[in-house]
């Protein structure tokens, strides 16, 4: 199998680098600066670094690792139109944080050209995409997740079909909902600690020995956010802010409410005001802080 790899962030490289291992890859990101540094770091590498997407010859499977659904869009509908981009059975990979309204809006667009998407977000952290550990959701047709599943494979060890296209791109925003309220509310708990006087490490063993235990408990307190952390968890604010925007989005298009979903996403779109864009997403503790003691 060809296949085509546009988006080479900190996410996008080394998924699209593991990938080439085993298959043929061409690659593309729309930075230059970012093409050059990769340009220049290859030394031997398996894979092609196309200057454009007009590059892209006869693929058979499109991955897109990109900001946003709209972005996403406008790299593959183009493709479509164009003559030798894609084999005639070629399947779209969007495994990027896109809006479940973006992503059904682009599967009925496909389907006009027999052209099949499925919708594969990731959950990991930068190493699991460098040791090819992602947990990967894949919302579309079991025929074609089966047609592509080595190529999945390739970028992570836990591959979840999760229904129709558009579920894992909603079930995707969701668990980062859930992450985020558990960060904030053991962020806010640090902070009334700290006022307290209690030791933190203590708390933390507490936490993860009890029913306050939750992933940023287990993987980012200790490891990032105790005295002389470096609060870097490896995912930006701004990413976060636009995955809660997205939950956010969805719930009004239900015509809901959520009064938990509301208040984290009207946190981060506060802390993303004054935060530089590449702040780390662990920098909500340090906005929560100033926030409650102002």
């Amino acid at each position: 199998m060809k296949i085509g790899f546009v988006g080479l962030g900190k996410m996008g490289l080394p998924m699209m680098q593991n990938l080439s291992e085993k298959f043929e890859v061409q690659a593309f990101d729309g930075n230059p600066q970012a093409r050059a540094a990769i340009r220049e770091a290859q030394n031997g590498s398996t894979y092609a670094l196309l200057d454009s997407l007009d590059e892209l010859v006869d693929i058979d499977i499109l991955i897109l690792m990109l900001p946003n659904g709209r972005i996403v869009q406008d790299c593959v509908l183009p493709l479509c139109e164009r003559e030798g981009a894609l084999s005639k059975d070629a399947v779209v990979i969007d495994m990027s944080s896109s809006s479940p309204l973006d992503t059904l809006e682009l599967h009925k667009k496909l389907a006009q050209t027999g052209i099949a998407l499925l919708d594969a977000p990731v959950s990991g952290s930068v190493q699991k995409a460098k040791n090819g550990t992602l947990a990967i959701m894949v919302g579309g047709e079991t025929s074609v997740l089966e047609r592509v599943r080595p190529a999945l494979e390739a970028m992570g060890t836990a591959i979840i079909p999760t229904g129709k296209a558009g579920s894992a791109h909603s079930m995707k925003t969701l668990n980062n909902y859930v992450y985020a309220a558990g960060l904030m509310a053991v962020s806010e708990a640090l902070i009334v600690a700290e006022k307290l006087d209690l030791d933190l490490e203590k708390f933390t063993d507490v936490l993860n020995a009890s029913s306050g235990r939750n992933v940023a408990t287990e993987t980012k307190v200790r490891q990032h956010m105790l005295k002389g952390g470096d609060f870097s968890g490896g995912f930006g604010l701004h990413l976060m802010a636009k995955d809660l925007g997205i939950s956010h989005d969805l719930a009004q298009q239900l015509s809901l409410s959520p009064g938990l979903l509301g208040l984290c996403f009207q946190t981060w779109q506060s802390a993303i005001k004054t935060a530089p864009a590449q702040a780390d997403n662990l920098e909500i503790h340090h906005h929560l802080s100033h926030t409650l003691n102002a």
